[in-house]
This record gives C-alpha cells, sequence and structure tokens, in this order.
C-alpha cells in the first residue's frame, strides 16, 4: 500500500501517514462527482450561495482546529494560518454574495430580436494544488468552480494530507451536497489518469513551471481547458523617487511571508542606483529583526522551509550566487539543528544571470539588483521568463504608466502584490495562463454559451 507522508518540518519527523488512493477508487471518487454534477447543477444561484455561506462559517468557527495543520505540515507560522482559514472563508463569502452578478446573462446586440451570452457550468472539475497555502488555494480554486455550478476534485499535495484531508471535512460539516467537493488523496502518478479520466471537464493547476507544462499537455490532448498558475520570479521595482521606508517595510514583508514561499513574493527589488545604499539600510533593519523560530510560537515571524531538498535547493541558490559575485549582507549560512529553518537572507550586487536572479527562489531570501534608471529597471524587471505578479515604488502617475510596460499578470503600485478575490489574478510567458479569483476567475470553468432568439430584426 502506497502511503503520503506528512513531516513536519519544524522537527524533521513523521507527523502523519495515510494511505493513497488506488486506481479504482480514483475511478469512484470520479464517479460520485458526476452523479452529484447531475443535481448540484440544477441548483439555483441562491442554493449554492447558502452552502458556501455555511461553510464559510465552519472555517470561521472551527480556525482554531483547522490553522494548526497548517502549522505542522508545512511550517506556517501559527498566526498566517489563522489569517489563511479566514481568507479561505472570504473567498467563499465572496463568491456567495458576488455569484450572481458575475454569471448574469451578458446581452449584446446583433441582427437577432434577442441575442446575449450565459453562463453554463462544464462539469466535475479537477484541481490539483500545492503545499504553500493549503487553504487559500483549495477554494481559490473550489468557491468560484462550485457557485458556476460544476462540482470539485481536489487533488491536494501528498505531503498536506491532514490538511486535505480536513477540506472535505469542513464541506460534510457545513451539509454540503455529497459529492460536490471531494479530497483525492492520490500519489502524483496517478493524477494523470485523473485528468484523462472522461468525467472530469477542466482541470485547475498551481505550481511549478514544470510541472505545469505536463498537466498542461495531458489536459490539451484530452481538450480539457486548464487554468495554471505557476511559479514567479516578481520585480520589485524602487525608484528614487518612492516613499523609501515604506517600500523598504513592504519589500520585507513580501518576501517574508509564509518564510517566503510564495508564488507572488518580492523576489527580485530591482533599486534606482542613487538610492541603493540608503535602501539596502532600510530593507537591512526591517530584515535583521524577524524572528525565525518554531511557528506555533506567536512571536514567530518566520517559520522553516517545507522540506530538507528544498531548503538544500535554496542554500545552492544563495551559495552560486555568492561565488558568482552577490554580497551576502544577511544570513546565508545552513543552520544546524533539528528541522528545515534557514535564515533571513540579503543579498546584494546581484546581476542578471546569477542563480539568485535567473531561478525562482522559494525562500526568506532577498535579493536586491541595482538599476542605472527607470527604464534600466523595467528592462531588468522584464528579463525573465516567468510572469506573475511585480510591483513599482515610484510617483502614482508614473508608477501607473510604467505599469503598462510591464510583463505580468498584475502589478502593484506602491503596494504589496497579494491575491484577492475581488481581483482577478494569473500569468503570462512561464507563470501560465488563465485567471483565477474575481468575475474572470468564476467564467473560467463555463461554458459561454451564445443565445441568438429571431426572427432577424428588419
Amino acid at each position: 500500500m502506497t502511503m503520503l507522508t506528512a513531516i513536519d518540518p519544524t522537527t524533521g519527523r513523521v507527523v502523519r501517514e495515510v494511505p493513497a488512493a488506488t486506481p479504482a477508487e480514483i475511478t469512484a471518487l470520479i464517479d460520485r462527482s458526476r452523479t452529484a454534477y447531475t443535481s448540484w447543477k440544477e441548483t439555483t444561484l441562491a442554493e449554492r450561495a447558502e452552502v458556501l455561506r455555511r461553510v464559510a462559517a465552519h472555517l470561521r468557527e472551527h480556525t482554531d482546529e483547522l490553522a494548526p495543520l497548517m502549522t505542522e505540515e508545512m511550517g506556517k507560522p501559527i498566526g498566517e494560518a489563522r489569517g489563511e482559514v479566514a481568507k479561505a472563508a472570504w473567498a467563499a463569502e465572496h463568491y456567495a454574495e458576488n455569484g450572481a452578478e458575475y454569471l448574469a446573462d451578458e446581452h449584446l446586440d446583433s441582427d437577432a430580436t434577442s441575442s446575449y451570452v450565459q453562463y453554463l457550468p462544464l462539469g466535475p472539475v479537477l484541481g490539483i494544488l500545492p503545499w504553500n497555502a493549503p487553504f487559500w488555494v483549495a477554494f481559490r480554486f473550489c468557491a468560484p468552480a462550485l457557485m458556476a455550478g460544476n462540482t470539485c476534485v481536489m487533488k491536494h499535495d501528498p505531503h498536506v494530507p491532514g490538511c486535505a484531508a480536513a477540506l472535505e471535512e469542513v464541506f460534510r460539516a457545513a451539509g454540503a451536497p455529497e459529492g460536490v467537493f471531494q479530497t483525492l488523496l492520490a500519489v502524483t502518478e496517478d493524477v494523470e489518469q485523473a485528468i484523462r479520466d472522461p468525467r472530469i471537464q477542466a482541470v485547475s493547476f498551481t505550481g511549478s513551471d514544470r510541472a505545469g507544462a505536463q498537466v498542461a499537455s495531458i489536459a490539451a490532448s484530452e481538450i480539457k481547458p486548464a487554468v495554471l498558475e505557476l511559479g514567479g520570479s516578481d520585480p520589485c521595482i524602487v525608484l528614487a523617487d518612492a516613499d523609501l521606508p515604506k517600500a523598504a517595510e513592504v519589500s520585507a514583508l513580501s518576501r517574508i511571508i509564509n518564510a517566503g514561499q510564495s508564488c507572488i513574493a518580492a523576489k527580485r527589488v530591482i533599486v534606482e542606483r542613487s538610492v541603493h545604499d540608503e535602501f539596502v539600510e532600510l530593507l537591512t533593519a526591517q530584515l535583521r529583526d524577524l524572528v525565525v523560530g518554531d511557528p506555533r510560537d506567536e512571536a514567530t515571524k518566520v517559520g522553516p522551509i517545507a522540506r530538507k531538498e528544498l531548503r538544500e535547493n535554496l542554500h545552492r541558490q544563495v551559495s552560486t550566487s555568492v561565488e558568482a559575485g552577490a554580497t551576502c549582507v544577511l544570513g546565508g549560512e545552513m543552520p544546524e539543528g533539528d528541522g528545515f529553518f534557514y535564515p533571513v537572507t540579503l543579498l546584494t550586487g546581484v546581476e542578471p544571470g546569477m542563480t539568485a536572479c535567473a531561478e525562482e527562489t522559494f525562500g526568506p531570501i532577498a535579493v536586491v539588483i541595482a538599476a542605472d534608471d527607470a527604464e534600466h529597471a523595467l528592462a531588468l524587471a522584464n528579463d525573465t521568463p516567468y510572469g506573475l505578479g511585480a510591483a513599482i515604488w515610484t510617483e502614482t502617475e508614473r508608477g501607473v504608466s510604467m505599469a503598462r510596460r510591464i510583463e505580468a499578470g498584475q502589478v502593484s503600485v506602491n503596494g504589496i502584490v497579494k491575491s484577492d478575490p475581488r481581483l482577478p489574478s494569473g500569468g503570462i510567458k512561464r507563470s501560465g495562463y488563465g485567471r483565477e479569483l474575481g468575475p474572470h476567475g468564476i467564467r473560467e470553468f463555463t461554458n459561454a454559451q451564445q443565445i441568438w432568439v429571431g426572427p432577424v430584426r428588419s
């Protein structure tokens, strides 16, 4: 029997082992999803909204039971974990309140007496999700899909089986119809079976660009739509006219949330040379005092890296960048002791082509790159195969103008890049395609059906 194993990154010890679904069990689970869809698609938007509200209420009422699962299985600081449960509830509430408006018929003028587009569900949708935000990414996927009338099969990362099982239990406890939302506890190798199952009508994937390419290829071979939210090497441009203390504060926060294990973290801070040294001093002060430690401790701001091999790769990225000429201002040394901790690290003098600039870094590593001026900063920002998020710190009108020239799916001017149920998010280039959240996200997994009603207008 194949097992899914969860390891507490604070201690390095196994905390949970769960049997993986067999091929026959995968088939049976998808069959239940299809059966549930036949009735769920006939429910009214108001009925779907009521289910989502009950689910959100259960999340909020049981935060103190659910949040520690993330702390245990992937090392999220407990304060952040509570916030993530609340944000998952917010996503459910948002689509309960706004789904009907987002899915309203869209009337378009034509030669018909009446012509319009109506947004209809597709069927069972498969979500293939990562470990770094187990509750948020689940609801980013399922809240809009369910509100649109689809059913959801969630294949979570094999390293967070406790979180995955708890998510299905949330729906069950909230009284959701049987089979509407199900957790598929499967090994990665068996995901292809689920993608190819003819009853699965669409796929949502969040993860690395390498794995995303494989998922997209399989889905395309079955002619199934997919939404991909992949890796990022997000630039954060800081120009000379920026509010430097605020830019340093927000850049530090963006870089160390979830111990830096976030796709939309500020991974490359590109600073205009005339204010480079001043900004580095401000950023150093922000990073130096961050508490790294046990994520169960309320004072901890930076927990461990989720897995041993991820920490080893992170250290390789730092070491090779220093060997190539970067300066390590803070951190950069592999700690001893239990768990997979890594110190908050600041690299300056980073140049294009260095590992910490060329690769996605998934950890508490701030990378500062000097730019001659705004044009040079833009060129550096776009010099990446990724295009997920970006930030610009400068005078507002100038920042809004520059945003049009940034190659990214979302740009924040004088603020942090974040996901928000009200706004679409997603990437371009190797960061993926399609959009999640907002009105755009709920329409991704619908049939935009055109209706033409005659006779022809004279």
